[in-house]
């Protein structure tokens, strides 16, 4: 066989297997957006083209209710995830020599490798403990909260770090021989250098949120039910299309999201690249 030959035949092997990994990613979701809108009462059985599924989650108030405080919580899990990510990844980079850093780092980056069954059980004792001992908290939204943010911390700390490791300190170190003071560079040039990947992070962070299921199960309690959850305990007993189409909305809510959130990082990446181009060009 020849080389070009070769080539095709590898170039087309290597499409054939990408065109594969997407279909075995998306035809499942594509699919269930698909069966959302059949008359069928079973969810994956098509019969006459409806929307009664979408108008009958107006009306499932457990549905309605779970899915508002995933997003409250998704919301501020991933906020409070994106300052103290950005805080714990500034101290890891800019300050390499402090007691204890083996130790803090460790801690920070322990979530991404425990299993989230270890990580839920342990919260779950601990907070049992605190409650017997100091009456609070009882389990709710505020527990979850607390299990989401421990593991987006970990998620937006590793995400913020390797873009301040890719910074050049040239800029900071020429904004303090200006004048500026640590929190006034901090403020001025580290922040906005950073906006990208604490968008990513920030987007990131809601999306694990979103849609955990182990943690929320440990941590949850009475009245305090997740979206995953509910979905969860319906299809041990047979979901519904009603389920198809709540998971559509979330899809094409997240999809929009992404994509604007993408389209604007980008922007601002492209914007910070020519004016970093521009300077270069006036000062030679």
């Amino acid at each position: 066989m020849k080389r070009g030959a070769r080539d095709r035949w590898a170039r087309g092997l290597g499409v054939a297997w990408l065109l594969m990994g997407y279909a075995f990613l998306y035809l499942p979701i594509v699919a269930l957006a698909l069966f959302s809108f059949s008359d069928s009462p079973l969810p994956n059985r098509w019969g006459d083209f409806t929307l009664k599924w979408y108008a009958a989650l107006w009306g499932d108030r457990e549905i309605l209710a779970g899915l508002w405080l995933s997003l409250k919580i998704a919301f501020w899990s991933a906020s409070a995830a994106v300052v103290l990510g950005t805080l714990a990844a500034y101290t890891l980079v800019k300050y390499r020599h402090f007691g204890g850093r083996t130790l803090f780092s460790g801690m920070v980056s322990a979530p991404l490798v425990m299993p989230e069954v270890i990580v839920g059980l342990s919260l779950l004792l601990m907070l049992v403990s605190l409650q017997r001992v100091l009456g609070f908290p009882e389990r709710g939204m505020l527990t979850i909260w607390l299990g989401h943010l421990l593991v987006g911390l970990a998620y937006a700390t590793v995400v913020v770090q390797a873009r301040l490791r890719e910074m050049n300190p040239e800029l900071e170190e020429a904004a303090m021989d200006l004048g500026a003071r640590p929190a006034q560079v901090f403020g001025l040039v580290t922040l906005p250098l950073l906006a990208p990947s604490l968008g990513s992070a920030w987007l990131l962070t809601f999306t694990l949120s979103l849609d955990d299921v182990v943690l929320s199960a440990f941590l949850s309690g009475p009245g305090a039910t997740t979206l995953p959850l509910v979905i969860f305990s319906r299809a041990r007993l047979g979901l519904d299309p009603s389920v198809n189409a709540v998971a559509t909305v979330i899809v094409a809510l997240v999809a929009v999201g992404v994509t604007a959130a993408g389209y604007l990082i980008a922007r601002a990446e492209r914007g910070r690249l020519r004016a970093a181009s521009m300077e270069r060009r006036a000062s030679g």
